[in-house]
């Protein structure tokens, strides 16, 4: 599995670099369409889909794959499915239309409901983060690796909250409350698990939709970093299920 792991990071930094041909054009070449829930999908997204589905193809031919630009498989046959990847090739498509850098390639296998391994890169920054269950989580960052794992507030310190650029909520602004002493850091995609985990923030607690392809990787990362991963209703088994759709969760170092 730590070889695995490694070829994952090739991987995900493979799709950076076909996100990055498209993410240096001009605006108007990044072929910007709307999907049928009026989310934007460009041109990177389906190259880096390509990419990753072709690699993992050659990896793992007998795992199937579930991904954001290719989530047609019904739950009649993923119910059955004992491991598969969960992909998002461009997870905060609308960073990427802003440029600001915020975005990111997301893979995680499931086994069992239960994600194990997952890579998440920020093709912009150059930094991937990783984790194998058991293993702990890291970075790689200038061609080295690094172990990463949460930070406990100090008595008195205020507590760092990650929240969504892209989707603020009023939910959001009331759970804040609890806490006297508070900063709230705004960024987009996955990299929120990722600040979390690296000790950059305390908590992030997420009221507005995500899918299970913006969460898989981020959360194997984040609970091997230390963190503690809540999804409201759910138990155990998270991505073994029909709704694609995620609830409300909180990934937290408060503890």
């Amino acid at each position: 599995m730590k070889l695995l792991l490694q070829q994952i990071i090739q991987l995900a930094e493979q799709a950076g670099e076909a996100i990055l041909d498209v993410y240096h054009r001009d605006i108007t070449e990044q072929g910007i369409q709307a999907k049928a829930d009026d989310s934007p999908l460009t041109a990177a997204d389906l190259a880096a889909q390509q990419v990753i589905s072709e690699r993992l193809q050659q990896l793992t031919p007998d795992i199937p794959l579930l991904s954001e630009e290719a989530a047609t498989t019904p739950w009649s046959e993923r119910q059955h499915w004992e491991r598969f990847w969960l992909i998002d090739p461009v997870d905060g498509t609308k960073e990427f239309i802003k440029r600001n850098g915020e975005f990111t390639v997301n893979i995680a296998l499931i086994e069992k409901g239960k994600a194990v391994l997952g890579v998440i890169h920020a093709p912009v920054l150059q930094k991937t983060y990783a984790a194998l269950k058991g293993e702990g989580a890291l970075v790689q960052e200038k061609g080295e690796q690094y172990r990463i794992q949460v930070s406990r507030p100090a008595p008195g310190e205020a507590i760092r909250v990650v929240g969504s650029r892209s989707h603020p909520s009023p939910e959001l602004a009331d759970y804040v409350k609890k806490f006297p002493q508070h900063d709230i850091v705004a960024v987009g995609s996955s990299l929120k698990f990722c600040l979390v985990a690296e000790g950059s923030a305390h908590v992030y607690p997420r009221f507005g939709p995500t899918m299970m392809w913006d969460t898989g990787a981020g959360h194997i990362i984040a609970e091997e970093a230390g963190a503690s991963v809540q999804f409201t209703g759910l138990g155990d088994a998270v991505y073994h299920r029909d709704e694609l759709l995620n609830p409300n969760f909180i990934v937290s170092a408060l503890h």
